[in-house]
């Protein structure tokens, strides 16, 4: 996905659902209505995967990853994360 790609969805205070798929093929993301299916190549283990979400997703969104914040799911496939603004 390209950089900023989902800037539309970077509304401050916006809270993004979304569906992980780790240890995938390629990183990538996929919109379906309001949910976001990301992949990432990264394992789930010691939040490698988790940090791989949050590059990928603050690159689409065309923010910082310091802008994303895990709200739940730290341990899940279903996370949701609010964007600060």
């Amino acid at each position: 996905m390209k950089k900023g790609e989902l800037a539309d969805m970077a509304a401050a205070g916006a809270r993004l659902a979304v569906r992980v798929t780790p240890q995938a093929g390629r990183n990538a993301i996929t919109r379906e209505g309001d949910l976001l299916r990301i992949s990432v190549t990264a394992a789930p283990e010691d939040g490698k995967a988790n940090a791989a979400v949050i590059k990928l997703l603050a690159r689409a969104l065309g923010c910082a990853k310091s802008d994303l914040t895990l709200v739940s799911g730290a341990r899940g496939r279903d996370k949701v994360f609010t964007l600060k603004g």
